[in-house]
This record gives C-alpha cells, structure tokens and sequence, in this order.
C-alpha cells in the first residue's frame, strides 16, 4: 500500500511521511502530534485492538482530537455466526432477514475473501465503547452507512443490505 501511495506522488511533493508500524505500537510517532486518526475497516482484523486504541488516544492532541473509524456492524456482521434469511412468498417481493448467534462473547476466527483469507476479531458493541471510554475518548457521532447504487447495482440480494446496516462508523474525541 506504502509502494501504491509512493508511486501517486513520486517526487513526494506532498511530503508524506509513511510508517510502517504495528497499530498497537506506534513508537515512532509523538504523544499528541496528530488532530485525526483514521482507521477504515481496521480494528476488527487487529488482535490487539485495545492496543491500537490505546495508541491512537496518545498520538491525539489534547482535548478534542478526533478518532473516526469504520468496522464491520459488530450487531449484524460477526462471521460464521451470522449471515442472510431470505423468505420468499408467491408473488410477494422477497422478505430479508439477518440471523446473527454468539453476539456477546468476543472471538476470532479465519474470513474467506476473493484473495485469501483475514484473521477476524468479533467485539460487541460494549466492548468498543468501554476501550474507547478508558482511553479518555467519547463517542460523540454513530453512523450506519447506506450501501451506494453501485454496489447495489452489483450486489445479488441486494434488498438485505438497504434493511440491515454491516458496517458501522464511529467519530470519539478525546476529552
């Protein structure tokens, strides 16, 4: 990804400085040195993920530094343990519907994707919220995004995705 960025800007004349790192062990960059930590579709394939929240509230700026993150739905998308009920009747247009077990209990296990497989932290809710709070952050905007018309376009089934959110989006400051 570092190769990606470099070769978009080869002379580097936006003067990036880029860092490869665990996310839980960011010694190389400063206490407070940062306004905004970004972290898409991340914290659920970090097995330290306290760590990296940890990290992330030290490398903000005092009060009001700002985290945004977007992670799998934890409610709604936890692997193995969840996945799509379609019910279709007569003429009705198909009903979607979401089974989800083993919300409560954190686990992990392989995902299957088109180029292999992730390692994969399920956490309910409670749990980002109770870090986040010990790390001196605050939720302060929670979001579920809605898919866009191209991927609904592309997407089999695609009425599911419009009635049930997988992902979610967080913003927590730091106090």
């Amino acid at each position: 990804m570092i190769k990606n960025a470099q070769a978009r800007d080869p002379k580097n004349t936006l003067k990036i400085i880029y860092i490869h790192s665990d996310a839980n062990r960011l010694d190389v960059i400063t206490d407070a040195s940062f306004d905004l930590v970004f972290a898409n579709m991340s914290l659920m394939d970090i097995e330290d993920a306290e760590g990296a929240v940890r990290e992330v509230s030290r490398v903000l700026r005092g009060s009001g530094g700002r985290f945004v993150a977007s992670i799998s739905h934890p409610c709604f998308d936890n692997g193995s343990n969840s996945g799509w009920m379609i019910e279709k009747i007569a003429s009705e247009p198909p009903k979607f519907y979401r089974k989800i077990r083993a919300y409560r209990k954190p686990f992990s296990e392989n995902i299957r994707w088109k180029v292999g497989f992730t390692q994969s932290f399920h956490r309910p809710l409670n749990w980002y919220a109770r870090i986040l709070s010990s790390n001196g952050l605050t939720i302060n905007a929670l979001e579920e995004p809605e898919p866009t018309e191209e991927f609904l376009e592309k997407e089999e089934d695609s009425l599911g995705f419009i009635e049930v959110p997988l992902h979610l989006v967080f913003e927590a400051v730091k106090l």
